[in-house]
């Protein structure tokens, strides 16, 4: 594994951790000023920007404070010198919908750029599969 995979895997373990605590503001660490994110809920075009992506939050953590999980359950990098991408399978759920479907997994890809010699997370994209 390269140095930059290393960087990116760590960079992303970091931001899952953030979420699964709702730490806000290690959710937006490492991100672009520009970040496009591909939600499951909507809305379906997507949100564009830090803020737009700050503000999806909020909701995410209140599902979550009921119990769900966000755990990263693989994931793969592949670095370019300028732009890298990552694909993982997530569990992310209420402990009922885990039990009752335990293959299902949240779908996550994300694209970075290099920014001032530094990894930063400039799209997302999370689904689940259509049963």
């Amino acid at each position: 594994m390269s140095d930059d995979e290393t960087l990116i895997r760590d960079l992303i373990t970091r931001w899952a951790e953030a979420v699964h605590r709702g730490d806000l503001d290690g959710v937006l660490a490492d991100h672009t000023e520009d970040i496009v994110m591909f939600d499951v809920p909507p809305p379906h075009e997507g949100v564009r920007g830090i803020d737009a992506y700050r503000d999806t939050w909020p909701p995410f953590f209140e599902w979550q404070s009921q119990g769900a999980s966000f755990e990263i359950e693989s994931l793969d990098v592949t670095a370019g010198t300028e732009v890298a991408y990552a694909h993982a399978l997530l569990r992310c759920g209420m402990p009922k919908e885990l039990a009752a479907q335990p293959t299902l997994r949240l779908r996550l890809t994300i694209g970075l750029r290099k920014e001032d010699g530094r990894w930063r997370i400039a799209h997302e994209h999370h689904s689940f599969p259509l049963d």
